[in-house]
């Protein structure tokens, strides 16, 4: 079997360049994907430099591949594979601080790209300046700008367009806020902080795609169906989005939507955002919970009930889309399109995983929407019916091993899960578990940390969740099918 060195022995050195914080899986199948189009179709010419932000060197996988790999996306209809070859070098900025920093030095460098995962945008203040790294991610990136500040002199033409992709909400202001703080905590002269505000660009972007990562189960197969031997493969589904906001215009310089790639410019995301977290990730808090009691293991498992499909669209068509202040044909379209790729044969998304720290999740995914409702008048049913399957699924206790256990119906059989949370609403939920169903309900509704408002004082709303989680804790697919009998 051929070594994927074979297929492309030399990279093509390009002259613009791309700084990445970050070499996992998402990053090499999103946004270096989307690279690599835009090179081949002619709009950019663009190389990828990855640096590895945590300590440790970067896999020996990418220097034996030249730091080649393969992108696998796939939809219903199929998958496509792509050799990745705008990648030209990885280093690691502990093991390599200064070759890292000396990058900064390089006059074709534009662009920085970053996914140091939710909590890598932090302020640190036991970070130092002559730090060799400093520990956080915003740390390490005011050293380099600072450093390409000084070997330019200051100039304008030397900023750069810094996209961060990590899931938190407006990622570009809260990475730039960290870097003016730092700049002032380390006493950097005011031309720099200029420098920053003027010649820099802090994009705050919102990214979407699912990506399976490494298929370790399946690798040897996928290599004879490739052809070659590659260990850096990253699978995950076709679709993609790339909302990018800036105050000013990029597109021109990042030309990824010229490449017909699904990427939009604007100058405020937020309703981009308030769309993917309400019908997305509102989607999959509401129906996982119930799903995984109903004994399903899978996204695609759950889907192909026709009970879980119809009360999907429901939500969608009835309690989520009527919220969003957008086009509601373009909303319709996008709620259809992520009903899809709950579909996508291709993915395995474990509903135990989206089940991770569902308080804090339908807290933001699911309550807005259900205040704005009872706002505007109108029914909340399906919303109550997902809040209720929360709660049925986390009535718990703890075990012997201190872990906190819930049960569902497999087959005729009691099986058992562990509940993952928070340790503080771990308590909150094993403390109010020894009360009857109402008063459990009442406990937990009441308990203004988890929701940020005692939920207890909508009107009916106790009564509704206790008559559900009743149900549910019985017959998880009865109280289903009842919650959508007249849709």
């Amino acid at each position: 079997m051929k070594e994927i060195t074979e297929l492309c022995p030399f990279h093509n050195k390009r002259k613009t360049k791309l700084l990445q914080f970050g070499e996992g899986n998402f990053l090499r199948g999103f946004v270096d994907e989307m690279i690599d189009i835009a090179n081949e179709t002619g709009f950019m010419d663009t190389e990828v430099i990855m640096v590895k932000p945590r300590e440790g060197k970067p896999s020996e996988a990418f220097i034996r591949q030249n730091c080649l790999y393969t992108v696998m996306l796939s939809d219903i209809n199929g998958s496509k594979n792509r050799l990745i070859t705008c990648v030209s070098e990885i280093f690691s900025c502990y093991e390599d601080y200064d070759w890292f920093m000396a990058f900064a030095d390089d006059e074709d460098l534009r662009f920085i790209v970053s996914n140091t995962t939710e909590a890598g945008i932090v302020y640190d203040d036991s970070d130092r300046f002559n730090d060799r790294p400093p520990k956080s991610f915003p740390a390490k990136l005011t050293q380099f700008l600072y450093r390409r500040y000084k070997t330019f002199s200051g100039d304008s033409k030397k900023g750069v367009i810094i996209l961060p992709v990590e899931l938190i909400e407006d990622n570009g202001r809260v990475l730039k806020d960290c870097v003016m703080r730092l700049s002032n905590d380390w006493k950097l002269e005011c031309g720099f902080l200029n420098w920053l505000d003027e010649a820099c660009i802090f994009c705050s972007t919102l990214v979407d795609r699912i990506i399976s990562g490494y298929p370790s189960d399946k690798a040897e197969e996928l290599w004879a169906e490739l052809g070659y031997r590659d260990e850096l493969i990253v699978t995950g589904e076709a679709f993609g989005s790339w909302i990018i906001e800036s105050d000013r215009d990029i597109s021109k310089e990042f030309r990824l939507k010229e490449a017909g790639l699904p990427v939009v410019f604007t100058v405020d995301y937020r309703p981009y955002r308030v769309r993917k977290v309400r019908i997305l990730n509102g989607a999959h808090t509401s129906f996982a919970l119930i799903a995984y009691l109903m004994g399903y293991d899978t996204v695609l498992e759950a889907v192909r009930d026709r009970a879980v499909e119809v009360y999907i669209d429901a939500l969608f068509e009835d309690e989520i889309i009527p919220t969003i202040d957008m086009d509601r044909q373009e909303l319709e379209g996008f709620a259809g399109a992520v009903l899809e790729r709950f579909k996508n044969p291709h993915i395995h998304h474990r509903l135990y995983d989206i089940a991770l720290n569902s308080v804090s999740k339908w807290k933001t995914r699911c309550l807005p929407t259900m205040l704005d409702l009872i706002d505007m008048g109108k029914e909340t049913d399906l919303l109550i019916f997902s809040l209720a399957s929360l709660l049925a699924f986390y009535k718990g206790k703890y075990d012997e091993k201190g872990r906190f256990i819930g049960k569902r119906e497999l087959d005729g059989q009691t099986c058992s899960f562990e509940i993952r949370d928070d340790k503080k609403v771990i308590d909150i939920f094993a403390k109010a578990a020894g009360y009857d169903v109402r008063g459990y309900v009442k406990s937990i509704l009441s308990n203004e940390s988890l929701w940020g408002m005692r939920l207890d004082r909508i009107e009916g709303l106790t009564d509704s969740v206790t008559k559900k989680v009743d149900g549910i804790m019985c017959d998880p697919k009865g109280a289903l099918e009842s919650v959508i009998k007249n849709r």
